[in-house]
């Protein structure tokens, strides 16, 4: 795109400082299925936290039916009572980890990326109870909205304690008189 297409509302002033559109300052970090409607709660946040809620429980539900009659299919294969228990004992504690592990990434940033990715196929596993910790979460608020927000009102604090110590155009100080 060139200079002669652009509007005046996205090019800026004179200094090139966008004159609309996106504030100054940091900004949010979008939470899917959510968008930035999480800082103000505006929109159809409410719909959306419900809905999502609603969702992720009937997926859950479908997945266990799902697993329903995978295990229906271990009982005609005649595979034997040590294997049958050996898969929903499987299942189980793989759906508790993934709860677990689901549940905490709400609440912060993962430490060390190479054992979350080492997590991976437990989690994958345990797809149920990640459901069920999405579930769960969109009761309280969009899942991961407290850290987002927490990471986003100290970025804005910072910004402003940045922006409140300069005092104006410093090319229009007066410089001081040397005697």
């Amino acid at each position: 795109m060139s200079d002669d297409e652009q509007t005046p509302s996205t090019t800026g002033g004179p200094t090139g400082v966008p004159t609309g559109g996106t504030p100054a300052g940091p900004q949010p970090e979008e939470i899917r299925f959510f968008g930035t409607t999480w800082v103000d709660h505006g929109g159809t946040y409410t719909v959306r936290r419900i809905g999502l809620a609603v969702g992720s429980l009937a997926a859950a539900v479908a997945a266990c039916f799902v697993l329903r009659f995978a295990y229906q299919g271990l009982e005609i294969a005649d595979v034997g009572g040590i294997v049958n228990m050996l898969v929903v004992l499987m299942f189980a504690v793989c759906s508790a980890i993934a709860f677990r592990k689901t549940w905490e990434g709400f609440g912060r940033r993962p430490t060390d990326p190479a054992r979350e990715e080492s997590l991976r196929s437990l989690k994958a596993i345990g797809f149920i109870g990640s459901l069920l910790a999405y579930c769960a979460r969109c009761f309280v608020e969009a899942p991961g909205e407290k850290l987002r927000r927490a990471e986003y009102d100290a970025a804005r604090a910072q910004y402003e304690k940045r922006r409140g110590t300069r005092t104006g155009n410093p090319a229009a100080r007066k410089k001081p008189r040397r005697k």
